[in-house]
């Protein structure tokens, strides 16, 4: 077991959930296409790149935006939860490698905080999936302020486990969450899957999760 002592461990490790944990942002991509044309607005592959990694209220507002649409954002996000749930309601793939981390993490007392965009009614449904047992906390979209790329997000998850951000490995695959997590002062792992992200101080990129194990993560973690 670990040592909130030993400098080598992270205080914990912070994950994020769509595209990093679950395969779901193919899903997010369709449902935002479908949505925004309901108001005959054809959704392009800038306006995906633009929204990815965001809450689905800065999608709701492109949409609207985009189309003209005086649809109030609530019910726009409405759309887009209902239209997400039932893709999701068919399988949500795990992305690989996710299970043998958060299950290794687990065996060694890491504790762990998922950290999302995503709302508290759809996160429910994709915990599920992943293993709602491996978090000690989560933090969903509608449950902060500011959402991602504000570091809110992860300050807030920080705080509810009772660590330092900065003694801290959050785990992000887009641009968009590695900006919240390192304005945290988290050290980042990013896992880029629909878009890229370039190495940097105190962010640490690889191709998959299958690459990360405890022993990685005490090479990175901050002293």
């Amino acid at each position: 077991m670990i040592s909130d002592s030993d400098p080598q461990i992270p205080q914990a490790v912070l994950f994020d959930m769509d595209g990093t944990l679950i395969d779901t942002e193919p899903m997010w991509m369709d449902t935002e296409a479908e949505v925004a044309a309901a108001f005959g607005y054809t959704w392009t592959a800038e306006d995906q790149q633009r929204c990815l990694g965001g809450s689905a209220a800065a999608v709701a507002d492109l949409i609207a935006e985009r189309s003209g649409t005086r649809t109030p954002q609530s019910e726009i996000v409405a759309m887009l939860y209902a239209a997400v749930e039932r893709r999701m309601a068919e399988g949500v793939p795990v992305r690989p490698g996710a299970k043998e981390l958060l299950t290794e993490l687990e065996a060694q007392g890491v504790p762990m905080a998922l950290v999302t965009s995503t709302y508290r009614s759809l996160l429910t449904v994709a915990l599920r999936a992943i293993g709602e047992h491996y978090f000690a906390v989560s933090v969903a979209g509608d449950e902060v302020t500011r959402n991602k790329p504000h570091p809110e997000p992860y300050l807030r998850a920080a705080r509810l486990l009772g660590v330092d951000p900065r003694r801290c490995v959050a785990v992000e695959d887009s641009p968009t969450g590695v900006a919240s997590a390192q304005a945290a002062g988290c050290t980042v792992v990013a896992v880029p899957h629909m878009a890229s992200v370039p190495a940097a101080e105190r962010r640490y990129v690889v191709g998959s999760l299958e690459e990360v194990d405890l022993a990685w993560l005490r090479r990175v973690s901050p002293a």
